[in-house]
């Protein structure tokens, strides 16, 4: 059946990781969780031992298409499902299928497997991404630069620690990964409002079982579905990685722009930067990263409000759960492979980097001039004035600060030209920046066997 795609979720941006969200993938999942279901049924003498086989064997030849057919008929996916699945089973198999379970048995705890295994993929891409960040780091440690804050310059800084800070946020949001997949790894199979009344007195080694053969962990306690604290933890996380590849996609943008042209984002001899602009190299692929980061954020309200569902559960969670999943981990996923190849094609200007640090004529350097006049014996406070109005006028007269402070009757006998001359070198008032990025370094390279 031909499909005229309308989301670019599934063409623009889609990564390998979308496999996992497929309605391929999510019948297989449904499946698998049944089969499991009987298997344990006939282990405990509930079902023949050929049934449970025949129910495995079967689920091999569901086809998407049939099940389709059928919900389009009775309106209900799941029992869709299980309808396509027992038409495949000879003798009487089928009718032990679904034996004791609600729909959201199934369906949360193939949700739990689909999350956990598009955690791990993210995991994943997210180391790629730090390997870059370390890289750059460690290669930029001693490159000097200047650094802003409320987008004024403030003092010296380096790239190092500026990719250091990007890798040390990743660092955290893998250990994030690993918290969250312990939450979100649980399942459920207990009935229609949890008691497992269905089930019997076998009802808690169901459950116990059928989590084990996959890999989950059993609620201990639930209503009709797992409850979505779980799941909107999954989404907040998402939400949060997605901001932090934003925020470093934006300090790109800003530091491509012409006038502090310091680093560049990769660009294609033959790559077209605007349409009527030939000139134009447009970060683009920074900017598509923040774009996206808005969406993925936004899906975290609705993930907020599924976990306010009435009594022992309602289906206003279900229709959007079919969206933010997909959408976050895609998205996410294709976020992070664009900035990772960002990352590798990375352009630096040094000598826009260097006039950049010196563009305010020596005024950056103001803090450690200030320290150095209290060794000098004039008081801090005293000193920091001395500063504030030479570096006004150096901003007004377009001239540099030593130049005045050269000539200042209480300065002037303070410094002979070469120690003036090593105060104002930017390149020498870096503190421990380098030290901090290798210690960094050596601490994530030993974390993460790189």
């Amino acid at each position: 059946m031909d499909h005229n795609f309308i989301h670019p979720v599934e063409t623009r941006y889609r990564t390998e990781i979308a496999k996992l969200f497929t309605e391929e993938q999510k019948l297989q999942n449904w499946m698998r969780v049944e089969s499991v279901l009987a298997s344990v049924h006939a282990e405990l003498g509930n079902i023949p031992i050929e049934a449970a086989k025949e129910i495995e064997k079967a689920r091999k030849n569901v086809k998407l298409e049939r099940v389709k057919k059928i919900d389009n008929e009775i309106h209900h996916d799941l029992m869709a499902m299980v309808k396509a699945l027992a038409e495949q089973c000879k003798g009487d198999a089928g009718k032990y299928i679904h034996l004791g379970a609600t729909s959201y048995d199934i369906e949360d705890t193939a949700i739990a497997l689909q999350l956990k295994e598009a955690l791990k993929y993210i995991k994943d891409s997210l180391l790629d991404l730090l390997k870059e960040l370390i890289r750059l780091m460690e290669e930029n440690k001693k490159l000097v630069c200047i650094g802003r804050t409320h987008g004024q310059h403030a003092i010296p800084t380096t790239y190092g620690m500026r990719f250091g800070i990007w890798a040390y946020e990743i660092d955290r949001h893998l250990e994030r990964i690993s918290e969250t997949l312990n939450r979100i790894s649980f399942g459920k199979m207990s009935g229609a409002v949890g008691t497992m009344a269905s089930f019997g007195e076998k009802g808690i080694q169901i459950q116990d079982a059928v989590m084990k053969k996959l890999d989950l962990n059993p609620v201990l306690l639930a209503n009709q579905i797992v409850q979505r604290d779980r799941h909107a933890e999954v989404i907040l996380l998402t939400s949060m990685i997605g901001q932090t590849l934003a925020k470093v996609a934006r300090e790109q943008r800003i530091l491509q722009r012409n006038e502090i042209g310091e680093m560049f984002e990769p660009f294609k001899k033959s790559q077209v930067g605007s349409s009527t602009m030939p000139h134009k190299r447009n970060p683009h692929k920074s900017e598509r990263i923040c774009s996206l980061a808005r969406v993925i954020k936004s899906n975290a309200l609705v993930a907020l409000d599924n976990i306010i569902l009435e009594d022992e559960r309602d289906l206003t969670n279900s229709a959007s759960e079919r969206v933010i999943y997909a959408e976050n981990f895609i998205f996410l996923d294709f976020m992070i492979k664009q900035l990772t190849q960002i990352l590798q094609g990375l352009e630096f200007n040094e000598n826009k980097i260097e006039a950049n640090l010196n563009l305010t004529k020596g005024a950056c350097l103001a803090e450690r001039i200030m320290v150095e006049l209290v060794n000098k014996g004039i008081g801090r406070q005293e000193g920091h004035e001395i500063l504030r109005q030479a570096a006004i006028q150096a901003r007004n007269e377009n001239i540099y600060m030593k130049d005045i402070l050269i000539k200042h009757d209480k300065i002037k006998d303070k410094f002979t030209k070469k120690e003036l001359d090593d105060v104002f070198n930017p390149h020498n008032y870096i503190g421990k920046a380098v030290e901090q990025v290798e210690n960094l370094t050596k601490i994530l390279k030993n974390k993460y066997k790189i």
